[in-house]
C-alpha cells in the first residue's frame, strides 16, 4: 500500500535518492568492469571498490529512510507526537 504523499516522497526523500544512486552503480558496474578489463589487467580492487560503494549507498539509504525529514514527514504524518 502506498503512503498518501508518495509523490512528495519520490521527489524529496533521501532514501529514494540514495537507492537510485546505488541502482546506477549496480547497472554501471559490469559496463565499467568490461572496459577496465581491456585497459588494466584483472584488478580485484576495482570490483571490491564498486561493491563497497554500492553497499555504503544502500546502508545510507536505510538510515535516511528512518531519519525524520520535515519536508516529507510533516508533523509526524498528521499524528500527535505521543502516537508518532
Amino acid at each position: 500500500m502506498l503512503v498518501h504523499n508518495w509523490r512528495e516522497v519520490l521527489k524529496h526523500a533521501w532514501s529514494v535518492r540514495l537507492d537510485a544512486l546505488a541502482l546506477l552503480v549496480i547497472v554501471l558496474e559490469p559496463v565499467y568492469l568490461f572496459f577496465a578489463a581491456t585497459w588494466v589487467s584483472h584488478n580485484i580492487y576495482i570490483q571490491l571498490a564498486m561493491s563497497v560503494v554500492t553497499g555504503l549507498l544502500t546502508a545510507a539509504a536505510i538510515v535516511a529512510r528512518i531519519v525524520f525529514q520535515r519536508k516529507i514527514s510533516g508533523d509526524m504524518n498528521g499524528k500527535p507526537p505521543a502516537e508518532g
